[in-house]
């Protein structure tokens, strides 16, 4: 008796492993030669995989870049949200120190806004949208522009321009900050 089967899914399959091995050649490529160097040649020989692979999801290497920078801070993770409006904006904001003091997530971050241009980099509109959500918060006296001007900018700034500095940050400096704008 010959059963009939349905198609298999695939929940993730040869497209995730491509797109990963696509992302690891990026951070390894831009850690060695920085952004500027990248082509999508280049990524595809360290990948692993067909150029086409590449050029089917992005038309050139600096879009590639620049939505690359903004994955390992996955827009869809929780935020800190314990009720304590100043506790969260720290955490969130040591969240952000932790994450670009790893020196490959710096530069991918820095080729990012290099091939930003005049558009908005993916990674500012995640960031916007989280500070946004930070504002709309029950005991919020600030806007989310505020909280960009005042915790992530500083943080971004240091990331582009003065990376060896990043480690002597102090989340709560800028929450206090940002905090204490109005007494």
């Amino acid at each position: 008796m010959v059963t009939e089967s349905s198609p298999r899914r695939r929940t993730g399959g040869r497209s995730a492993a491509v797109l990963a091995a696509i992302r690891k050649a990026v951070e390894e490529l831009i850690a060695e030669r920085g952004s500027d160097a990248i082509t999508i040649p280049m990524v595809a020989e360290r990948a692993g995989v067909n150029h086409s692979s590449i050029y089917r999801r992005w038309d050139d290497a600096r879009t590639m870049i620049n939505d690359l920078a903004t994955y390992r801070l996955d827009p869809e993770r929780d935020l800190p949200d314990t009720g304590e409006l100043r506790a969260d904006l720290t955490a969130w904001a040591q969240e952000l120190i932790s994450h670009y003091s790893i020196p490959v997530n710096a530069a991918i971050l820095r080729g990012g806004a290099a091939t930003a241009g005049e558009s908005e980099a993916d990674c500012l509109r995640d960031r916007r949208t989280e500070a946004a959500t930070f504002a709309a918060r029950p005991g919020s006296t600030f806007s989310g522009d505020d909280v960009i001007d005042r915790v992530v900018a500083p943080i971004i700034y240091r990331v582009i321009f003065l990376p060896w500095t990043l480690s002597k940050v102090d989340a709560r400096t800028y929450v206090d900050d940002l905090c204490n704008q109005d007494s």
